[in-house]
C-alpha cells in the first residue's frame, strides 16, 4: 500500500465517522431512542473517529507500519461496524462481532508497541 493511497483511506474513513456521527445525531435520533442505543451509536463514532485518525497518523509516516494500519482499518470495519448495525437494528447478535474489531484494535496497538514505525 502506498501512503498516497492509505492517507485518502484514512482521510475517507475520518469523513464517515463525521458524516455517521452527525447522522445519528439528528437523522436516526427517534430511532435510536426508540431502541434505547443512543448510547452505542455514540460509541460506535467515538472508537471510529479515534482509529481513523490513527490511521492519517499512520499514513503520514516515511514508512508505514502496515499490520497497525490494516488492524485498525479492520478494528473499525468490526468494532464500529456491528456498533452501527446493532443500533440501528436493534439485532443483539451483533454484539458478538463486536470483540473481533476490539481485538484488532489491540493487536495494532501492540504491534505499535512492540515495533514502533520510524518518523
Amino acid at each position: 500500500m502506498n501512503p498516497a493511497l492509505a492517507a485518502r483511506i484514512a482521510a475517507a474513513a475520518g469523513m464517515l465517522a463525521v458524516v455517521l456521527g452527525a447522522f445519528g445525531a439528528h437523522g436516526l435520533k427517534d430511532l435510536l431512542a426508540q431502541n434505547g442505543t443512543a448510547g452505542i451509536w455514540e460509541k460506535a463514532v467515538f472508537y471510529h473517529f479515534i482509529h481513523a485518525a490513527m490511521l492519517f497518523v499512520l499514513a503520514e509516516r516515511k514508512t508505514l507500519p502496515v499490520m497497525a494500519w490494516w488492524g485498525f482499518l479492520a478494528g473499525i470495519t468490526f468494532f464500529s461496524g456491528s456498533l452501527y448495525l446493532l443500533a440501528v437494528t436493534n439485532a443483539r447478535w451483533l454484539g458478538v462481532v463486536t470483540p473481533f474489531g476490539g481485538l484488532c484494535f489491540m493487536a495494532s496497538w501492540a504491534a505499535l508497541l512492540f515495533k514502533p514505525a520510524r518518523s
